[in-house]
């Protein structure tokens, strides 16, 4: 079994299994090692290039994120024990950036009119991102709400 040490022989055989999901999906892309291992992530980064890659982000990264769910259920039930992050693009470093400029527009609102504001249904990873940006901000506090895939997060006013 690939342990989490092992980062390279993951990224190796999650690149061989990408790369035959994206021939079989007739998609002219293709998915290199961007990191092997860093501080954010705990195994490899693989970054999908070409020009059919942005067909693979769909509406708000669903897609993107099924393909990276299906990778990594392929590499468990090849005995591989390492998570694969993928990206197309840089979209998530794209997609990072805006919720946190979203997050400071939408802190200094409610700071402004002393009112909640709730915001769109988003992935998980999305609210942490959210949540991350303003955990520090000494006037507003965040809470996640709902379930599933109306999941949201209201950013009101610190009451402390």
């Amino acid at each position: 079994m690939t342990r989490l040490g092992d980062s390279s022989a993951a990224s190796g055989t999650a690149i061989t299994y990408l790369n035959e999901i994206l021939s079989f999906l007739d998609v002219d892309a293709l998915a290199t090692i961007r990191t092997v291992n860093n501080s954010k992530n705990k195994g490899p980064v693989i970054d999908i290039q070409g020009e059919d890659a942005g067909l693979l982000i769909g509406k708000k990264g669903e897609n993107l994120s099924a393909l990276q769910f299906i990778l990594n259920r392929i590499l468990r039930s090849n005995s591989v024990d390492s998570f694969v992050t993928l990206d197309i693009e840089q979209y998530k470093e794209r997609r990072s950036q805006s919720l946190n400029t979203l997050a400071a527009k939408v802190a200094d609102r409610v700071m402004n009119n002393k009112r909640s504001i709730t915001l769109e249904p988003m992935t998980a990873s999305e609210r942490r991102v959210i949540h991350t940006a303003l955990a520090d901000h000494p006037g507003v506090k965040t809470e996640s709400y709902g379930s599933g895939y109306n999941r949201k997060v209201v950013v009101m006013p610190n009451k402390a």
